[in-house]
């Protein structure tokens, strides 16, 4: 059995030549996924006394994380 490494691919941007990204959005799934396991139970703790605090706080890594990591790296 196989683990493989999950590898996104991001093509049709002009921040590079090959106009293909992989690294970026590579590693901002990881980034995303790792702030999630942390934010979305502690989001929904906080969502069960205030709703809009709780509903930003489980959509940080969606809304913050992922897009800065990707967008950070061109390539």
């Amino acid at each position: 059995m196989a683990i493989g490494v999950p590898l996104c691919v991001q093509c049709g941007n002009a921040s590079n030549p090959c106009r293909c990204k992989v690294v970026g959005p590579t590693l901002g799934f990881l980034a995303f996924a790792a702030a999630a396991i942390v934010e979305w139970p502690v989001g929904a703790l906080v969502y069960l006394f205030r709703h809009s605090k709780g509903r930003r706080i489980m959509g940080h890594p969606a809304t913050v994380i992922y897009p800065s990591v990707t967008n950070s790296i061109p390539i």
